[in-house]
């Protein structure tokens, strides 16, 4: 498989490529955001690790405008640990987020988690289903996602939350439980990851996102799938 790492330190991108090398990935890098698109552009990759702030075009701007044309993985890195920038780094298309400096472990063990939902993604299941609910149907085989008949772009975390409450439809799932499924990893502070996809999830789905057809929370305990019959 195949990395970009971008990032405007050439010492940073170095030490990540090394880490990831030595796991069996090829990796690429950039230094900028347009640096990293026109690369996009030029190669097939299947994992995108990008710094936030760069010069001429930061990590943030780059996101917005990859996930415009793509929708593989993007793990962004930060010096800046505060919620807020962890949020808005999501909301803006990311996949996960990661704060500077950090464990060579923890990066391997994200960069694999999130590779593995991808390449779920991309595979043909053993055994195909499709899930229905009112006008919205999740096909486990294409990995298509229609409302109404309209085909709806998902990023490959945000399928996998939808298809695994798809899956269990009506059943109700905390979000440590939604964490640990789709991410294949332990929910240690996964709050705001799983509700900020959710919420995206929403903005794609739904016809009004603050009173939502399909996807409910149930308040204290979690999300569910609804299940409509009509």
């Amino acid at each position: 498989m195949r990395i970009l790492v971008c990032d405007d330190d050439k010492e940073i991108c170095e030490a990540i490529a090394i880490y990831l090398k030595n796991e069996g990935y090829e990796v690429d890098n950039a230094h900028d955001g347009i640096m990293a698109l026109n690369k996009l552009r030029e190669n097939d990759y299947q994992l995108l690790v990008m710094d936030i702030m760069m010069p001429n075009m930061d990590g943030l701007r780059a996101t917005m405008k990859i996930r415009e044309i793509q929708n593989v993985p993007i793990l962004l890195l930060s010096a800046k640990g505060e919620d807020s920038d962890k949020v808005l780094g999501l909301s803006i298309g990311a996949d996960d987020y990661m704060v500077k400096p950090f464990n060579p472990l923890e990066l391997i063990a994200r960069v694999k988690s999130l590779l593995r939902r991808y390449t779920q993604l991309g595979s043909i299941a053993s055994s195909p289903k499709t899930f229905k609910t009112g006008g919205l149907e999740i096909n486990d085989e294409t990995k298509e996602v229609t409302v109404d008949g309209q085909c709806i772009r998902l990023t490959a975390i945000e399928f996998g939350i939808l298809s695994f409450l798809a899956q269990n439809i009506g059943k109700v799932f905390s979000i440590e439980q939604i964490y640990e499924k789709v991410w294949s990893e332990s929910a240690y502070n996964s709050e705001n990851t799983v509700t900020v996809h959710i919420r995206r999830i929403r903005e794609k789905i739904e016809i009004n996102p603050k009173d939502p057809k399909y996807l409910k929370v149930v308040w204290g305990i979690g999300y569910k799938l609804e299940k409509i019959t009509h």
